[in-house]
């Protein structure tokens, strides 16, 4: 091998250990970042999360919608205690930010771990704005099923905070999305006549089950049709 040829591989192989070590220096610098916007999220997620309040305050009652365990592809709606508030919108606030934050147990999680409810507005034509962060798009599982669960289970659970609610509007990071995860449209606003409300039940044996709303049932009052 000639002295030159010897060279030449010498300043190859330096060349690759050198991109090896910047290389596993950015993953390091991916992964500390990665940790730092899931900890801002889990700060926030701890601001907007409903507080828990003493027994002798006031509260409301309504149902949450969360993922049944008996019957896989449906929901099971659970009667929960919530602090009392005056105003609909802020029901609705607090119920979505617990369908979010505590389900039973994560095998009846509905919405990824990592969403956040950014705002709720509710119009006094009766038509409800939720506005989420994009792990609700970008974290649900894509496919009909998960993504009808994920979508049903907003849309029972903000009727049932707030029963004069008419119609509802999905926002993602305060945009309109096309679909949520590539399968159920978002882009119109929906009825919420479609999502019957259930009688209150709680968890445990005898709790009667509530079907998902299947497709086509909630009908976009503008925009495409799913």
């Amino acid at each position: 091998m000639s002295r030159q040829l010897k060279i030449t591989l010498a300043i190859l192989l330096m060349g690759v250990a050198i991109g090896a070590i910047y290389l596993h220096g950015l993953h390091r610098e991916i992964l500390r970042f990665a940790h730092l916007e899931r900890s801002e999220e889990q700060a926030r997620r701890e601001v907007t999360r409903p507080t828990v309040t003493a027994p002798a305050d006031r509260k409301f009652k309504t149902q949450i919608f969360w993922a049944s365990l008996s019957s896989p592809g449906t929901l099971e709606p659970v009667e929960v205690e919530l602090p009392q508030t005056d105003e609909p919108a802020e029901r609705a606030r607090l119920a979505l930010d617990t369908l979010i934050a505590s389900p039973p147990g994560p095998e009846q999680r509905t919405l990824p771990a990592e969403t956040l409810l950014l705002e709720f507005y509710l119009l006094a034509d009766g038509t409800a704005i939720a506005d989420f962060s994009d792990a609700l798009a970008n974290k649900t599982p894509s496919g009909i099923s998960s993504e009808m669960l994920a979508f049903d289970s907003i849309a029972r659970t903000v009727r049932a905070a707030v029963p004069t609610a008419r119609r509802l509007k999905i926002l993602v990071q305060g945009q309109e999305v096309e679909t949520l995860a590539g399968h159920v449209d978002l882009s119109g606003t929906f009825d919420l006549a479609g999502a019957p409300q259930a009688a209150p039940q709680t968890t445990g044996a005898g709790a009667s089950l509530t079907p998902a709303v299947t497709p086509g049932t909630l009908k976009p009052a503008s925009g495409k049709q799913r």
